[in-house]
């Protein structure tokens, strides 16, 4: 199947913000690179002709970090003159950029709406949220900053997504931020668990979020959003669209619902290949596609065991009323289970709770949309 999303760090772990529950800090200091430094422009051409040349249909090159404003405008006008030169089979082109909005100005702003770019604002509810763990490299509070660009966003005409992490803090605070988030006219919301480090158990950090303290989350932001699905007022969610699309037969789009992990190709600075975002460490790197191709990544035996290992499903969740939709959740967030060669999620109990609680609501949406013409 040909590559339609690609994750690219043109900047490495680079960053010019540090939030203290990074799962990416955490991961590059497990390699022995820490850092590859800014992607050249020979590599990226590298990338996007080799992705190009192999996609059919449309696709996506998702620009990530670190914070990948600081490779430069010019990169990215690279990036452009590169997609046009490579688009031999003529899909459907789509770019993508997740920023923390601290180096953003006019300039960007012309750029990200001139060239149709879609960008995720990281934006953890309001002001003492955020500030609690998004701070610049000096300490500094970095609210205001975020929020003044988005106001940029807006005076240009730029598409974005508002990103929030749902750590152990912002998930007992939903109800204020999602009438913040309704008061900004933020239509468009993500919202990411909060991932503890690679290796250490779950909930021993200050911003751990819990299973119990996940499944109440959901279900409250739930309970808001329904309310305002009733007015027809509801505010694009994507977790819920995607269980609700789930139940109308549809696959989702995020991978942590799909019950499977895929080959993502996530591509570091100098090239290395990874297969998730959540796993860009040594024992994981695939190739560089400097010197190989999607193919020989897929062909690994890294690739191959990195998915079957996503296969090794407890039983009490093949059993659960709730696996057709929850299908264990995200393979990062999932503990083996005590005994046996099988894993199963760190917040069960909080899905659980949150499908018992509103499972039938999103039958109720998916029927409803099903009769729709």
């Amino acid at each position: 199947m040909p590559l339609q999303t690609i994750l690219i760090k043109p900047a490495s772990g680079l960053c010019n913000m540090h939030c203290d529950y990074c799962f990416y800090c955490d991961e590059i200091a497990k390699r022995e690179t820490e850092s590859y430094g800014m992607m050249s422009e020979e590599t990226i051409r590298k990338v996007i002709r080799k992705v190009l040349f192999q996609a059919e249909g449309s696709v996506c090159f998702a620009f990530q970090g670190g914070e990948p404003t600081l490779r430069g405008i010019e990169f990215y006008r690279k990036v452009l003159e590169f997609e046009q030169r490579f688009n031999r089979n003529g899909v459907q082109v789509m770019n993508t950029l997740q920023t923390n909005g601290l180096e953003t100005n006019e300039d960007w702003c012309r750029f990200f709406h001139d060239n149709n770019f879609l960008i995720g604002v990281s934006l953890d509810g309001t002001k003492v949220l955020h500030d609690r763990y998004r701070h610049d490299r000096g300490g500094e509070p970095t609210y205001e900053r975020v929020r003044e660009t988005i106001r940029m966003f807006e005076k240009h005409g730029v598409e974005y997504n508002i990103l929030t992490v749902v750590n152990r803090q912002t998930a007992e605070a939903i109800r204020e931020i999602y009438s913040e988030y309704k008061k900004n006219g933020w239509c468009y919301q993500q919202y990411i668990a909060c991932l503890d480090p690679l290796g250490e158990q779950w909930g021993g950090r200050e911003y751990s979020l819990t299973s119990e303290g996940y499944g109440k989350f959901l279900t409250g932001l739930f309970d808001l959003w329904y309310k305002d699905w009733r007015r027809e007022r509801a505010p694009y969610i994507r977790q819920f669209e995607n269980y609700i699309g789930i139940l109308m037969g549809y696959p989702p789009e995020a991978c942590e619902q799909s019950g499977v992990c895929s080959i993502q190709c996530v591509t570091e600075a100098d090239g290395s290949v990874y297969p998730c975002d959540f796993y860009a460490v040594d024992e994981y790197r695939l190739g560089n596609f400097n010197d190989g191709g999607i193919t020989d990544f897929f062909a690994e035996e890294t690739a191959k065991r990195f998915v079957q290992e996503s296969k090794k499903i407890s039983r009490v969740c093949l059993e659960c009323p709730h696996y057709a939709l929850c299908r264990g959740g995200c393979r990062r967030s999932r503990v083996r289970e005590e005994d046996t060669d099988t894993y199963r999620s760190y917040f069960c109990e909080g899905y659980r709770m949150f499908f018992d609680k509103c499972g039938k609501r999103m039958e109720e949406i998916a029927e409803y949309l099903k009769k729709m013409p």
